[in-house]
């Protein structure tokens, strides 16, 4: 399916991959309606940055209102549905918030888009949901096993979503990206915590559990994965991981980022980053080879190229002034 002749809607738009989604199919799409939350402020969070939103359609408002779902689809073909509340520490604290959005919230987007009579529905969930791996590399038949709330409501929400394949023939198809890492990203994702740390002169990196292991893909690469997913000919009701298949132990990052940044640092383990004992995620390493028989994808960009662009971004005194260094990001 070709996205040029698709009048596109992107939830989360305002958000980290959200944006970067933008930037990429605004150009080739017959129209991009972009939902960022509703604030007061009329702050639309990272479009503000984006030179192409003269282009798009901003629309601000809240997945949890169903009525205002209903009117968000109206003469849209394709949805990316990315909003989501995501930092995981913060969902220990308030996991009712975590049901209301992803999970509610998916079942309002899902419900509008049956209304509407969408061509393809692509929903994101995450690796979260996998838990730690039980054999590496994670493939899409790998069992789930949520260890943090926010994990649980993903789970929840991928299964209200394909829910609506079976029930209501809603061409549902699933993103499930490992990590993601680029310019934009929150500081609770561990690489900006660890090139913010550095940008400010630090040389003992406060991190969590050292010892954890994750699949890195840079930002744009996850954003053509998303766009395969959408646009394989095959694949309604199913699930296509996006990742490397490739991991690093956080430890290693630190010490790889501070090469790449030309500093000297080290890595110490702060226990208020660290999640309940059983609740740490330990490792995780993508099989991404479905999604690469599906629409030939798989990603392009090296580890360390990446890494050196976001590194980049991060240091420049415009975007870094964006970020709180000296606290921890819940």
């Amino acid at each position: 399916m070709l996205l040029s002749s698709k009048r596109v809607l992107i939830t989360g738009a305002d958000g980290f991959i959200g944006s970067h989604l933008v930037e990429l199919v605004a150009p080739s799409c017959r129209r991009v309606r972009a939902l960022a939350q509703y604030n007061s402020f009329n702050h639309w969070g990272w479009l503000e940055e984006l030179p192409c939103v003269s282009d798009v359609e901003v629309v601000t408002g809240d997945i949890r209102d169903a009525q205002f779902c209903h009117d968000l689809l109206r003469e849209i073909d394709v949805v990316f549905h990315l909003a989501a509340l995501i930092p995981i520490p913060y969902s220990y604290r308030a996991p009712q918030s975590y049901v209301d959005t992803n999970v509610n919230g998916t079942l309002n987007l899902c419900q509008a888009a049956r209304a509407a009579g969408v061509d393809r529905f692509v929903h994101t969930s995450t690796s979260e949901v996998y838990g730690t791996a039980q054999y590496v590399p994670i493939d899409e038949q790998h069992p789930l096993s949520p260890q943090s709330p926010y994990a649980a409501t993903k789970v929840g929400a991928d299964a209200i979503a394909l829910s609506f394949v079976h029930a209501f023939q809603l061409p549902v198809v699933i993103a499930r990206p490992f990590n993601t890492f680029g310019p934009r990203q929150s500081a609770r994702a561990v690489i900006p915590t660890i090139i913010t740390q550095l940008s400010v002169g630090v040389h003992e990196v406060r991190m969590g559990e050292l010892g954890a292991s994750r699949d890195f893909t840079f930002v744009e690469d996850t954003c053509r994965g998303m766009v395969a997913v959408a646009s394989a000919d095959s694949g309604i009701g199913e699930v296509f991981n996006i990742g490397s298949n490739h991991e690093i132990a956080i430890g290693e990052l630190v010490a790889l980022i501070a090469e790449v940044m030309g500093v000297q640092a080290s890595a110490i383990a702060d226990p208020q980053r660290f999640r309940p004992p059983t609740s740490e995620v330990m490792r995780l390493r993508c099989d991404n080879s479905k999604l690469d028989r599906a629409a030939a994808f798989s990603p392009t960009i090296p580890f360390a190229q990446g890494l050196a662009r976001t590194a980049a971004w991060f240091q420049e005194p415009a975007n870094l002034r964006h970020y709180k260094t000296s606290l921890y990001n819940v």
